[in-house]
């Protein structure tokens, strides 16, 4: 069972996992001890699956996001096993999402300029068959993040 310190450091470290743990047991008035041994039991509890750094994307060189709607005539186990293999080892592909609706799957494709995606679904396309694929670029990013909720942990 969370309470209200657990909520607030996983908020905390949302936001920056890197900040000093002095800094964090400061912020919700623990001892370090115990804001480390908090910490620890929200690791091994897996409400913290790992903590990773946040690249500039601009300055990778790859400002330029592609949305990809993909439809498929297959919907076997065996094919989108093959589907998740192909797009795994694209490392443009940042995101995967199996759908409901009108398409299959929607990835979220990082580029260094929108002509580079004809290269990213050539890869795609002789890995696995597609039945059809709508691609639309991102004119603006109006909110991203990782962050999740954590109002609704229990």
């Amino acid at each position: 069972m969370l309470d209200e310190r657990d909520r607030k450091l996983l908020m905390l470290l949302q936001q920056d996992a890197s900040v000093a743990m002095g800094d964090l047991a400061e912020r919700v008035s623990l001892s370090l001890s115990a804001c480390s041994r908090r910490i620890q039991r929200l690791e091994e509890a897996g409400y913290v699956t790992r903590r990773i750094v946040v690249l500039d994307r601009e300055r990778m060189g790859v400002p330029t996001t592609v949305f990809a709607l993909i439809k498929t005539a297959h919907h076997s186990d065996d094919w989108i096993e093959k589907f998740r293999r192909a797009i795994s080892d694209i490392p443009e592909i940042v995101e995967a999402h199996r759908l409901t609706g009108n398409y299959d799957y929607i990835v979220k494709v990082v580029l260094p300029r929108v002509e580079h995606y004809d290269v990213v679904y050539k890869q795609i396309v002789r890995k696995v068959e597609l039945f059809d694929v709508s691609a639309s670029i991102s004119m603006e990013v109006l909110k991203s993040g990782t962050a999740v909720p954590v109002g609704y942990a229990e």
